[in-house]
């Protein structure tokens, strides 16, 4: 790793003497909902913290998953941000698990932006996955994050029968799997880090999210971390599920025997996926699958929007719709950049279909494609040197050449307005209504809430447009952006694919690219030879084990408590999450089913499981004394700061006294924490030198005249249990 180090010249000798160095910050930004930082590494730290926060609230620490080493920088992400201006600070942390502020880094303002929510996942009201609509987390959501090292390992216990028990459930489609019994109430975030190749149980070469046609679903979403967030190898398929997210991931090398990218299946509804680069999949069988199949296809699905994404040289982009559905379905596509990509932007069956502000790239076959009875709103879209931009089945421009483009499929309605058509080649072609009102390619409004008559009909099937974007009942509240700024909008800084639009970028070569639909041998060998710059996380609990989170409660309290001296902070668990967010749990796992603790008269049957990924963290700003509860019968021990502690003989409690500062707790050996108090030693202090008179005292150093059986009690110094 490189690291930095400042040299200062001895006055005397003009002997090179190594000082600590500062931490060095190099690049920070926002995005949507979130921002990044990169710095440079110091040798002085073994990890870092890193907090954010806005100009009115306190710092708030993000968790240790989301700061990544990649060798030559280290980069932090902090996600689930509502819209506004945040600043970073960067705090060293030493082997000894302490907090260097001393060398910390206080970066500039950084501007965060809101999602733009938009489209048919939206309707009537609903928000998909596990993000409220202004950007934090849903309450209660379960936060895990998958990396290459724990794909196998990552578990959590899901909740898999109606009286509330939990099962443990390891791998990624095993979690989904137990997400299907319907029974957990939690939303679910998943958070991919890094390059992540086939996990070792999928369903076909696919990870699935299937609720089984559950009426309510809690929401899941699955993000990427970063700029560098990868599936090689593998794709996402969702059928039977409701409320689902997913984003700012590259897909790669997908198996074209297995499936597409991302596909939706049968009985899906308020589906988003949005700021994905998609990249080629291997070559399939068939002849159209030389750089996979289909990118993003959706079938039989309800109330959908894929938006922001970047398709890069994709042969087939989206396939909407099998014969049987019906103009009731509802999808939108907005603001996809189709780079040089070939056909199917989308190709439409059955569907009412809204298509706005899309920027096809010089797309080599053909742009947007109705058939089978759809309607289709074609609106203020950039098509830039393609090829056939829109095309009705069996007429117009489809049949120009030939048999046509769908398979002799009937065809769907277009209304078209607002769009670009820039850069037209030799071969271009499009006909409006207005021109032929039989080989039409679409019906060209005088104005974006023009309905379209009746008597027109498509030539093939005798479909009319049924106006779906004009009836207030079947359409949602959204403002277009000027098709001529679209490019620009797309390739910028909030533009479509991932966030810094990816780590794995490709700039075509419009004079051969644009009429050239055949695989990109270049193209292809920077896909398949892709490996990330990723060295790993900074702390190693986070690369292991569980790779649990912070829970949600609406994105975390921006006001963290502080603590006070003489005051005790108690923390226990119940719903999977800790009562005091005073302390940081990192890969944090809860169970249910290991005895129980009984504290100050009140009985805890929940408990922290500490394993080997396990991290407590907390700073006090005074002396204090830590008291942790373990299961009834168990002789337990921890690690503090780094160090062994054990309980006494036939005792459940440990009691250690701790120095102003930061302090982590571990696994030690395999253990069951039910409860947490910190207290002040000021009035500790003040019993300990009072020792004949036996007085009792609580834990805050209160004198007691009755005593509770099962409360802790302080009486000579000494600490012990009212029986």
């Amino acid at each position: 790793m490189m690291k930095t180090k400042l040299f200062l010249l001895a006055t005397a000798f003009s002997v090179p003497v190594l000082t600590e160095a500062q931490v060095s910050i190099q690049v920070v930004g926002g995005w949507f909902e979130s921002g990044y930082v990169t710095f440079t590494p110091i040798d002085e730290a073994a990890s870092y913290s890193v907090y954010y926060k806005t100009a009115e609230s306190e710092y708030q620490k993000i968790d240790d998953q989301l700061v990544r080493n990649y060798d030559s920088y280290g980069r932090a992400d902090a996600m689930g941000l509502t819209a506004g201006t945040y600043s970073f600070k960067i705090v060293p942390v030493d082997s000894t698990g302490a907090e260097r502020t001393d060398l910390s880094a206080e970066t500039q303002s950084f501007t965060v932006k809101a999602h733009d929510r938009t489209g048919y996942a939206f309707f009537n009201g609903k928000t998909p996955g596990a993000y409220t609509a202004d950007g934090k987390l849903k309450p209660n959501t379960v936060v895990l994050y998958l990396t290459e090292k724990n794909k196998n390992t990552l578990s959590m216990d899901v909740v898999m029968s109606s009286k509330g028990a939990k099962t443990t459930c390891t791998g990624l489609q095993e979690i989904l799997n137990g997400y299907k019994k319907g029974y957990e109430s939690r939303p679910l975030l998943i958070r991919i880090i890094g390059q992540i190749t086939d996990p070792a149980v999928t369903d076909k070469g696919d990870i699935v999210i299937d609720m089984g046609n559950k009426t309510t679903c809690p929401g899941i979403t699955i993000e990427g971390v970063g700029n560098d967030a990868t599936i090689d190898g593998w794709g996402i398929r969702i059928k039977g599920a409701s409320s689902v997210e997913i984003s700012n991931i590259g897909i790669i090398n997908c198996d074209s025997s297995e499936g597409d990218n991302i596909g939706l299946q049968q009985d899906n509804s308020y589906i988003w996926v949005h700021n994905c680069d998609f990249f080629y999949g291997h070559a399939g069988s068939d002849g159209d699958q030389a750089k996979g199949d289909g990118a993003l296809d959706c079938k039989k699905s309800n109330y959908i929007t894929f938006s922001y994404n970047h398709f890069w040289d994709s042969g087939k982009c989206n396939l909407l719709g099998l014969s049987g559905e019906n103009d009731q379905m509802y999808i939108t596509y907005h603001h996809n950049w189709y780079d040089h990509s070939d056909s199917r932007h989308p190709r439409i069956r059955s569907y009412s279909c809204h298509v706005y502000n899309n920027y096809m790239d010089g797309c080599a076959k053909y742009g947007v494609g109705a058939t089978m009875g759809s309607s289709v709103f074609v609106e203020n879209n950039y098509f830039r040197n393609t090829n056939k931009p829109i095309m009705i089945s069996m007429q117009g421009t489809d049949i120009i050449s030939g048999a046509g483009t769908f398979s002799g499929e009937t065809g769907g309605m277009i209304k078209a307005y607002g769009n670009i058509f820039a850069e037209q080649s030799s071969s271009f072609k499009f006909v409006s209504y207005q021109d032929d009102n039989i080989e039409f390619d679409a019906y060209v409004a005088a104005s974006r809430d023009e309905q379209v008559p009746a008597t027109v009909k498509t030539k093939s099937g005798a479909t009319s447009y049924n106006n779906f974007d004009t009836d207030a009942s079947r359409i949602y509240t959204y403002t277009p952006d000027a098709a001529e700024d679209i490019p620009t909008i797309l390739a910028g800084e909030f533009g479509a694919g991932r966030m810094q639009h990816g780590d794995l970028q490709w700039h075509f070569d419009n004079a051969v690219d644009d009429r050239d639909y055949d695989v990109n041998s270049a193209l292809k060998a920077a896909v398949t030879g892709y490996k990330t710059s990723l060295v790993g996380l900074f702390t190693e609990s986070g690369d292991e084990g569980s790779g649990g989170g912070d829970g949600g409660d609406e994105g975390g309290d921006e006001n963290p408590p502080v603590i006070v001296p003489g005051q005790g902070y108690e923390c226990h668990f119940t719903g999977s999450k800790p009562s005091n967010s005073f302390y940081t749990f990192t890969s944090a796992n809860y169970s249910n089913s290991k005895g129980s603790a009984t504290v100050n008269g009140t009985t805890y049957t929940e408990c922290l499981k500490l394993e080997s990924s396990t991290i407590i963290g907390f700073t006090t700003t005074e002396e204090m004394t830590l008291t942790l509860i373990f299961n009834e019968g168990s002789t337990p021990n921890i690690k503090i700061d780094g160090v062994k502690i054990s309980a006494t003989s036939g005792s459940n409690i440990i009691t250690h006294t701790l120095p102003a500062g930061a302090h982590k707790l571990t696994k030690a050996d395999q253990n069951f924490l039910f409860y947490i108090n910190l207290g002040s030693t000021s009035g500790l202090n003040e019993i300990k030198a009072d020792r004949s008179n036996g007085t009792i005292y609580d834990l805050l150093g209160r004198p007691v005249n009755e005593p509770q059986p099962g409360n802790i009690y302080i009486q000579n110094g000494r600490k012990f249990i009212k029986q």
